[in-house]
């Protein structure tokens, strides 16, 4: 009976639909693997396909290819350690979530997942058949159990791989990044150890997926709930795990514990990679963005330098008329201090034009909204101009308050591809630029040191659409708006909740409004890295169309 198992664990970012890319992957991963010495090389959850694969995996052409890629695997790895790796797989008219054993050229064992997620960015239920449970499978002599991601997060699954001769559990994931996601993972964790007194290796992905990141941050604990080992957050890596069999049972050898990021840090660093992930897979190789001189801007091109290099961004100052002497400084010190290219496009003359090509239809009007979104829409369309010739990918650049009471042009500042920072509230853009001023990291492609001006950061927040314009004329001060946002939007409050929580009725009701009449803002707007449970788009569906608003209370 062996005595000792080591485990090669590839922490890896799998990119949805290539499936021969991801084959390839897993094959250095075992070869990686079989070079260590180890009897198993495990990936995640649904890696040949990549993952989160919404529809795409229900078209059988897709779905058989990807089993054909795994069988594939099995025989071209029968020679050496077993593989473990995730895909879809089909039986009768069921398509199940599945984790797949190969060894000895064929598919020695599978795994199927039986609670679906279906709730936040998951529509598991709609996709895939739920599965019995099953007893683990063997490789070498150890009999492993294989909970598929939520099925770790119940105690019955774990329990009855125990039950029924389990000795370690290997857990694949496909666990997506939301603010303090690692310590909600590990208390579960840690209640399966407890509960079954088995080792537990947590192996999750790595890299973006349209709007999601996957953090990584793989672990392993020993009964009791002690880590012996945690792979870095947001790095792909190879680790290799030694099991040893001792008195009280299967026990991980101490290995290398990586240091936990602080949640701003961790925050930057997923608007980064999601970015540099988004811009790879999608096939863009250089973004550009409209540089306003204000906070929001200088924080996307931060992003964007830090993702992409210097070298690979644009950024394009378009001021009118109202556009402030400081804004226009403000703006070419950030270009110049990141190293990017900086370009100088007035409007005046478009909007001129534009103005006088509506005289006749506008006539004798006042002036109002229509004439300062003229402006936001002409730079628009001068971003989507250039990013047309020049092959680059435009950024928008409104933040989470913004977004969320439409406080943004369609059609002109929300126009592009891409959002880094829509799911940062304003006050945590302040706080993650004061953060990125104050560090710098290896994974960073920018440089070193202050990158934003301190007056980008302290100056009054202004769209400069109109004469002395201010964010604070339309919306309560960003503090006051965040916290009623949080209440509204992140626990899904009511305008009473707001009241007792201390902020006006009548700013709580005005904002739930502007909330609500917004929606077909959001559900044009280009997708953005999700931080937080309660992103705009798949963690929060509304309808656009929708007269209620909360019932109207006194104190």
């Amino acid at each position: 009976m062996a005595e000792t198992f080591r485990l090669t664990l590839a922490q890896l970012n799998a990119v949805v639909g290539d499936i021969e890319g991801n084959a390839r992957a897993a094959r250095r991963a075992w070869e990686a693997g079989r070079d260590a010495g180890a009897d198993l090389v495990a990936l995640p959850e649904m890696f040949i396909t990549g993952y989160n694969t919404q529809d795409l995996v229900l078209k059988p052409a897709f779905h058989l290819e990807a089993i054909a890629a795994i069988e594939a695997l099995a025989a071209e790895c029968a020679e050496g350690p077993a593989l473990a790796i995730g895909g879809p797989w089909v039986e009768g008219a069921s398509l199940f979530n599945a984790y797949f054993i190969l060894q000895g050229g064929h598919v020695a064992a599978r795994v199927l997942k039986h609670h679906l997620p279906n709730a936040a960015v998951f529509d598991e239920e709609r996709i895939f058949a739920s599965a019995p449970v099953t007893g683990p499978y063997v490789v070498d002599g150890l009999r492993i159990g294989s909970p598929i991601c939520e099925d770790a997060w119940y105690e019955d699954v774990a329990e009855t791989l125990a039950e029924t001769g389990a000795e370690i559990l290997l857990v694949p994931n496909g666990s997506p990044y939301h603010r303090d996601k690692f310590d909600l993972r590990l208390n579960h964790m840690v209640s399966r150890v407890v509960e079954t007194g088995l080792p537990l290796v947590y192996l999750n992905l790595v890299g973006g997926q349209d709007d999601q990141i996957f953090d990584g941050g793989s672990f392993v604990l020993n009964p009791g709930g002690q880590m012996a080992l945690k792979m870095p957050v947001f790095d792909e890596e190879i680790a290799h795990l030694d099991l040893e069999r001792t008195e009280a049972g299967w026990r991980a050898a101490p290995g290398a514990v990586a240091p936990h990021p602080d949640a701003l840090e961790q925050d930057y660093r997923a608007t980064t990679e999601a970015l540099r992930d988004y811009c790879r897979k999608a096939g863009f190789g250089k973004v550009l963005l409209g540089l306003s001189g204000g906070v929001d801007s200088a924080l996307v091109a931060a992003i964007a330098v830090d993702a992409l290099g210097p070298e690979n961004v644009r950024c394009v100052m378009l001021p009118s008329a109202y556009t402030s002497d400081h804004s226009l400084e403000d703006a070419k010190a950030v270009a110049e201090t990141l190293g990017c290219t900086y370009d100088f496009v007035p409007i005046d003359k478009g909007r001129a034009a534009i103005t006088e090509t509506l005289a006749p239809l506008f006539g004798d009007l006042p002036a109002d909204l229509t004439e300062e979104n003229i402006q936001s829409r002409l730079r628009g369309l001068l971003l989507m101009a250039l990013s047309n010739k020049f092959g680059e990918m435009l950024l928008t650049t409104g933040n989470k308050s913004e977004v969320a009471v439409g406080y943004a042009t369609i059609y002109g500042d929300m126009a592009g591809g891409y959002n880094p920072i829509k799911d940062l509230y304003k006050t945590r853009v302040f706080e993650i630029c004061r953060w990125r001023n104050a560090h710098y990291r290896d994974w960073m492609k920018g440089p070193d040191g202050r990158v934003m001006p301190d007056r980008v950061i302290s100056k009054p927040p202004s769209a400069e659409l109109r004469e002395d314009q201010k964010d604070s004329d339309s919306l309560p001060d960003y503090p006051v708006l965040d916290g009623i946002l949080e209440i509204l939007v992140d626990l899904d409050g009511s305008v009473a909740d707001c009241v007792a929580a201390g902020y006006a009725r009548e700013d709580a009701a005005k904002v739930e409004h502007l909330l609500f009449i917004s929606e077909y803002k959001r559900f044009q707007s280009a997708p953005g890295t999700r931080l937080s449970a309660k992103a705009f788009w798949l963690d929060r569906r509304y309808p656009i169309v929708n007269r209620w608003r909360s019932p109207s209370s006194e104190d």
